[in-house]
């Protein structure tokens, strides 16, 4: 098999998750002739590990990828070091480990231009990329190519970043909260027994946050506000029912407490988006990051909070490749001077993808022991 598949290679090491993106050529390993080009047709696919797990995604890297492209490794006679795209602060940390253990140099890319360029890369490309979900109901939204600029971009990681997007290349980062993902998973851990991210989140998925948040009808005598527009069941103080029920944490159950807990943070961060959509003048507000993993439950917050505060003339939007946003900015950032003699134009990428339908965005399991993810089918050429 051509070694040269391996440098498509990207990789977005955050606080709390390891994200990667990489290309796999097809079984036969088919090129065809494009402009004097060779155009090998394969897919983008997706894989993540937890930060703290590194030796976990070290060893996916050393079999999944470098032992079936035919890539040497460290200690192999006549090795050349790899250059491989990295984005996000473990890009800086773990550098030196990579390069031990894999014999990858990082090539960096800012963290920011990243997560832009991720973004523009699917919306522009990507059928069905972007959708809204309210009330249960998820709807697939037509992106506009020609009209859509200015966007804010939500970017839920360990924390929150929120950045206004005018262009290519063209953004600021203009507010954030400490409140993220992060602090889902550092308080889950301290009020449960849960271990991990997933974990946690499947637990919140059967719990009930109103028996710990206090809700406007508990105030009101069971009815609503009207006169300022709240309903009863409207939350007045997350996990405001622990001041006066006199119990203890254990007398609460773990599934309760993380769907408050869910609830707080997904609703913290759709009232901070929308008032910063509010201060610009933003229309459209994309909301990506691995904290909402597709859960429903959690896009619904964040869209109800949107609606609410917008008094329903904006709405919250999701990506079918949140998590990995970072790490698609940076794969397409490879150039004409990347990684040796191959040189890989990421706007071929684009059109390939551009030309795929629907069908062709299939589920598989990257390998057995991870959830399941997306690829994307495409073709990269080589000159």
């Amino acid at each position: 098999m051509d070694p040269t598949q391996i440098s498509h290679l990207a990789l977005d090491i955050g606080g709390t998750l390891i994200k990667l993106v990489y290309f796999s050529a097809n079984g036969d390993y088919s090129e065809e002739s494009r402009n004097g080009c060779s155009v090998v047709k394969g897919r983008l696919c997706f894989a993540k590990f937890e930060t703290r797990k590194i030796d976990d995604c070290l060893e996916f890297i050393r079999f999944n990828i470098l032992h079936h492209s035919g890539v040497q490794q460290p200690n192999d006679e006549g090795h050349d070091k790899l250059y491989v795209k990295a984005t996000g602060g473990g890009a800086f940390k773990f550098a030196d480990l990579f390069k031990e253990k894999l014999g990858i140099l990082f090539d960096k890319e800012d963290e920011m231009c990243s997560l832009v360029g991720g973004v523009n890369f699917l919306l522009k490309t990507v059928p069905r990329e972007a959708f809204t979900y309210l009330d249960g109901q998820k709807k697939f939204v037509e992106i506009d190519h020609n009209d859509l600029y200015p966007y804010l971009l939500v970017n839920i990681g360990s924390g929150v970043s929120m950045i206004k997007v005018d262009g290519d290349g063209k953004y600021e980062r203009i507010s954030g909260t400490s409140l993220g993902g992060g602090t889902f998973l550092g308080l889950g851990k301290l009020l449960t027994k849960c271990k991990s991210f997933d974990e946690l989140l499947e637990l919140s998925h059967h719990g009930n946050n109103r028996v710990i948040d206090m809700l406007v009808g508990d105030i009101y005598g069971g009815t609503d506000y009207s006169k300022i527009g709240l309903s009863s069941t409207a939350i007045a103080s997350s996990f405001g029912k622990a001041i006066s029920d006199g119990k203890e944490l254990e007398d609460y159950q773990p599934e309760d407490v993380a769907r408050s807990l869910l609830r707080m943070i997904s609703n913290n961060i759709g009232q901070i988006a929308y008032l910063n959509a509010l201060r610009f003048g933003l229309k459209r507000i994309f909301f990506g990051g691995f904290f909402i993993r597709g859960l429903e439950y959690t896009m619904d917050t964040i869209s109800v909070a949107v609606h609410f505060w917008s008094r329903g003339e904006a709405k919250a939007m999701f990506l079918r490749h949140e998590g990995f946003l970072g790490a698609l900015g940076a794969f397409t950032s490879y150039n004409d001077q990347s990684l040796n003699d191959l040189k890989p134009h990421h706007h071929t990428v684009q059109r390939a993808i551009l030309n795929c339908s629907g069908h062709n965005l299939r589920h598989i399991p990257v390998t057995s022991n991870l959830n399941e993810s997306e690829t994307i089918e495409c073709s990269i050429n080589l000159v």
